[in-house]
């Protein structure tokens, strides 16, 4: 039999490691009746933590707005 050390962390920690590294989050939900499909969404999504030293894709306001 094994030990398992159990830790307890606060939701605001855990937030803070998984944005610092990124989340990916990804699934598919489809609506069907009598084997029809009705509805089908696809989710992709990327979560992650964003600062000064990550440059942004879509370049600064004040490039957009000359």
């Amino acid at each position: 039999m094994t030990v398992v050390e159990r830790r307890e962390i606060a939701l605001v920690d855990l937030l803070d490691r998984l944005l610092a590294g990124g989340v990916v989050i990804s699934g598919d939900l489809t609506l069907r009746i009598a084997d029809v499909d009705l509805v089908r969404i696809d989710l992709n999504a990327l979560i992650s933590s964003v600062n000064e030293q990550v440059p942004s894709p879509w370049g600064s306001w004040s490039e957009r707005l000359e």
